[in-house]
C-alpha cells in the first residue's frame, strides 16, 4: 500500500492488544490520530480534529476507523469538503442503543444523510453488542458502503481475539487498490 493510513480509535482509544495498535506498531505508513479526548468525546471536537489531520496528511490518506471513530468519519464526511482515498469502518456503533456510552456527545447523524464522496467498506459482526446487522446494513446503504459480516466476533476489538487481524489488513488492501470485496466469500464467516 502506498497510501498513508490514519487509524481512528473509538472511545477510550485502542489498547495494547487492539488490532489498530498492532497495525500502527508494525507499519510506518499507519498512524493513530492524536489530539482527542478519548474518555469524554465531543463530536464537534473530534470532527475538527479529523479535518485537521486529513488536511495535514493529504488526499491520498485512507481512514481506518473502529467503533466511535466510524461515527467521527460519518459526521466529518457530511460537513467536510475534503476528500480522502477511502475509509474502512469497523464495528459501527448505533447511537440509539442503550449501551451507547453516555459520555459520547453529539455522535448521532445529520437529518439529511448522503453517501460518502469516497469509497468505503463496513466490517460488522453478527453479535456486536453496540449494533446489529440490520443497523450495519442501513449505515452501508446510507453511506454507499459495501458491507462485510464476519460472523460472531463481538465488537471486533482486542476482546475478539483477532490479534494483528490479517483479514482486516486484506480488506484494507482491497480498499486501497479500489477493489470491492467478494462479499459472498466473506459473508457470515468466522475469521
Amino acid at each position: 500500500m502506498t497510501s498513508s493510513i490514519l487509524l481512528l480509535p473509538g472511545i477510550g482509544n485502542s489498547g495494547a492488544g487492539h488490532w489498530q495498535t498492532l497495525w500502527a506498531q508494525a507499519n510506518a505508513s499507519m498512524a493513530l490520530i492524536s489530539g482527542q479526548d478519548w474518555d469524554h468525546p465531543i463530536c464537534e471536537e473530534w470532527v475538527e480534529n479529523l479535518e485537521t489531520a486529513v488536511r495535514k496528511t493529504g488526499p491520498d490518506v485512507i481512514l481506518v476507523a473502529h467503533s466511535l471513530g466510524c461515527l467521527q468519519v460519518a459526521n466529518w464526511a457530511h460537513y467536510s469538503r475534503t476528500v480522502v482515498r477511502g475509509a474502512l469502518l469497523v464495528a459501527v456503533p448505533d447511537p440509539a442503543r442503550e449501551v451507547f456510552p453516555e459520555q459520547a456527545k453529539g455522535f448521532g447523524f445529520p437529518r439529511s444523510e448522503k453517501p460518502f464522496a469516497f469509497p468505503s467498506m463496513i466490517i460488522a459482526s453478527s453479535n456486536d453488542p453496540y449494533a446489529d446487522i440490520d443497523y450495519s446494513q442501513r449505515r452501508a446503504d446510507a453511506w454507499g458502503s459495501s458491507l462485510v459480516n464476519i460472523g460472531d466476533r463481538g465488537h471486533i476489538n482486542a476482546a475478539s481475539g483477532l490479534g494483528d487481524w490479517p483479514q482486516g489488513r486484506a480488506w484494507l488492501k482491497e480498499l486501497a487498490a479500489g477493489r470491492s470485496p467478494d462479499l459472498a466469500h466473506y459473508r457470515n464467516t468466522s475469521l
